[in-house]
Formats: C-alpha cells, structure tokens, sequence
C-alpha cells in the first residue's frame, strides 16, 4: 500500500503536494499540457495562491467533450471503470489505476475514523456496489483497510437490511438518510424493535444534513426524533474521489487537506469572503490517472472558519445549498431546490419531485408534482410553504406509481428529486 501523509500537514506541507500534481499533470495529461501551452502558464514559475489562480477553471463540460485527453497513464493501466451520477446531464466516464485505487482506499479509511469507525466494529453497506458506482466500493476498501467487520445489502429492500442487521449485529449503516425513514416504516408495518437495534450510527450519503444556518436539517430533526442513533454527513463525488466527513461534534464536514486543495469562489471568480457561499473547485491531489486541477463541482457551499472542537487541524466545509446550475428565480426571489426540498422534509412529506420549466416569457416556472396519497392537501402545501419560503408555487397531484418512474429511473443510482427542463 502507498504511503500517505497524515491529513494533519501544514500548508506548506500541503503547497509541495500541490506542486508536485501541477507537474504529474504538466507532463503526463494530455488536456492540461494543451491548456498550459495555449495559456502561456509556467507551472515552475506558481509559486502561491494568487498564481495559483491564473490557471483556467476545469469544467463537467470539459471532461465530457475531452474524456480521454484527461488520461495521464496508459489505458492498459485503467482497472477500474465509473461514471459520474449525472445529476447536470450525461455521466461521465471516470478511470482509476492501482495507485489510485489505494488512495480511495485510503481515504475512505481516513473518513471512517473521523466518523468513529474502528475495527471491532461492524458496518453494513446500503448503497450498491455496482452500477459504475465508485463510492460504494470504496467503503468496502476503506473498512477493509481499516479492519471492520462488513455487511454488503445494496440498496433498497428493507426486509433484507433488518433481516442483516438481526443476523449480523451492525453497528454503524452506510446509507441514503431518507432511506433510513423507510427501514423505521418497515420495522413499524413489520413489529421489528427498531429502537433497540444493534445500529447505533449511520454515515449518510447524499443528502445534507446541515442547513445553511448550520443547524440540523429538518431530514436529521426527523430521523432522530423517530430513532436515537448519531448521523455523519459525508460529501464527495466521483471526480473528487475524495469524502468530506463530519465528526462527532457535527458542525461542518471535515476536510482531508492531503487528499485534496479547495477553493470557494464568487461569482467573479475570486475567493469567497468567510462565511460567504460561493462554488466549491477542488484540485484532488495523488490522483494518477485521470489528476484535476481546478475542478468546478457546481456545488454552492461556504468554508466553516475557526478550529473544530475535535482537536482536528483541518479546514471544514458547510452542507451544498444547492447546485450552481439549479439556481431558480421565481417572482424576484432566488432559490435552489434545496430550499424547497428542506421545506417539505419539515412538513414530512417525502412522495415528491420538483419540476422547472420556462413560462411563455422565459421565467423559471417550478412545479411541485406531489402523490395523491399524500394526506395533505395541495392548498394546505401550498401554504405552508409560502410561510417557509416566502413564495407560491404551483402544486399538482400525480399518482404514485408516475411518481415512483419520476423519482426513481431505471438508469439511476440514487432518486432524481429535481426535474430541470428549462432551456437555458
């Protein structure tokens, strides 16, 4: 196994990693020897942030057009095979070698200690291990390294998680938050005693658990109000190949600085003032086959100042308010679909997607489709979220098994909540 430093390095530390991917990828990446070139950029002459800064954003839209020019190892090399979620429109193909299998081993290893994670305990995997889905194998190389017990479900079918979690005695879940609220209706309809359970924690994957204020979501308030177990919220994506994981104390995902180099930028490019939302650009360090250097995520975050209680030296981050191209204005107001998503968890309601369209003027129009079997009723909804949101969106009703295509598309790993079908 590669050998890593401790993510508790200094800056300076930090700086000679970052210098030392300029030059694996100044010399091997196809893509970024051509965008050196036609910038005129001389990666020994960067010796700071500011410079730093002069080489160009990296976008989705590059590496979907240029695949393949970002590889920077021969393809005979490549043993694992991902793509991305596609969440903003088509996956896109990712490639791994050994070295950097080892590093997503590692960092998973790394994250699961932050969470509490050790090796006497036991931690069932929720979410699939195939699917070209990277992060699931990557918590099965990251509890293996670390010695864990591991249970491998998949996805979905409560029966056989509860059935598991009897069998095998889990302490932790890897899981989607908002399937634990289904695994609690499973154990209810089936006399499962739920509240005593072996699971005492679950690592949740995919959906914030802060809000923006950096309190507890109304998804976190809900869950543990039904069930007293601790949950971590992790961020991380395919390209990033790198987790962002809370520790016990919960005040913001703790950043893995030997991992990875992040950047919060405004809209003019520059970086964010302290407390300031902006987009999140990573530059993942260590990575050989497919290395990034100023990577647009889309994601809209703020950087968590000040040292963490938990005696950890490394920087944090607050929850993704929303992705920079979901942004919605409706009647003067701006939103994302976070916000209306954080609304109806309040209101615990889960049997919904959101709709964007253009109007006849080339307005954002937002509708929420919502189940009939939903108990409220629309006006009702609609209410309540002018009290939460400050606006009024137009509500329908549509039968469950059309929300379920909706929500859950057979192509999909994880439920697709927001429909953008604007023509931006």
């Amino acid at each position: 196994m590669k050998d890593f430093l401790s993510p508790e390095i200094s800056q300076q530390e930090q700086w000679q990693l970052v210098k030392q991917h300029l030059d694996y990828a100044s010399q091997n990446s196809p893509f970024y020897k051509q965008i050196f070139n036609e910038n005129a950029i001389d990666i020994s002459a960067i010796k700071n942030e500011t410079d730093f800064r002069r080489i160009p954003i990296t976008s989705k839209e590059d590496l979907q057009l240029h695949n393949l020019d970002f590889l920077a190892v021969d393809y005979t090399e490549v043993i694992d095979h991902v793509t991305t979620s596609g969440t903003l429109g088509n996956p896109v193909n990712f490639m791994l070698n050994e070295a950097d299998l080892q590093r997503l081993t590692y960092n998973e290893y790394e994250s699961f200690k932050i969470a509490g994670v050790n090796k006497n305990d036991v931690v069932q995997i929720t979410t699939t291990l195939d699917r070209r889905f990277m992060a699931g194998m990557a918590y099965y190389l990251g509890l293996r390294k670390l010695g864990a017990g591991v249970i491998r479900t998949g996805s979905g079918l409560p029966g056989l998680q509860w059935d598991s979690i009897h069998r095998f005695k889990p302490k932790f879940l890897v899981a989607v938050p908002s399937f634990l609220l289904k695994l609690i209706d499973y154990a209810r309809q089936n006399n499962i005693d739920y509240k005593n359970s072996s699971v005492k924690g679950v690592i949740c994957i995919g959906e914030s658990l802060l809000n923006e204020n950096l309190e507890d979501s109304a998804l976190r308030k809900r869950i543990q109000e039904l069930w007293a177990i601790e949950l971590f919220s992790t961020y991380a994506s395919t390209e990033m190949a790198t987790a962002f994981t809370e520790c016990e104390l919960h005040k913001g995902n703790h950043i893995l600085p030997n991992l990875i180099y992040t950047e919060i930028l405004d809209e003019s490019g520059n970086p964010a003032k302290n407390g300031e939302v902006g987009e999140f650009v990573v530059t993942p360090l260590q990575v050989e086959s497919m290395p990034l250097i100023r990577y647009a995520t889309g994601d809209m975050l703020m950087k968590i100042e000040g040292n963490c209680s938990c005696a950890r030296s490394s920087a944090r981050i607050g929850p993704v308010i929303g992705r920079k191209k979901q942004m919605l204005k409706i009647k003067g107001t701006s939103l994302y679909p976070q916000h209306i998503q954080e609304a109806m968890n309040a209101l615990e309601i889960s049997d919904y997607i959101i709709e964007a369209e253009n109007d006849e003027f080339g307005n954002d129009l937002v509708i929420l489709k919502i189940s009939e079997e939903v108990e409220f009723n629309p006006f009702e909804i609609q209410l309540k979220l002018r009290d939460q949101l400050q606006i009024k969106l137009e509500i329908q009703q549509i039968s469950a098994s059309t929300l379920f295509q909706k929500k859950f598309p057979r192509e999909s790993r994880k439920p697709i909540i927001f429909h953008d079908l604007r023509s931006i």
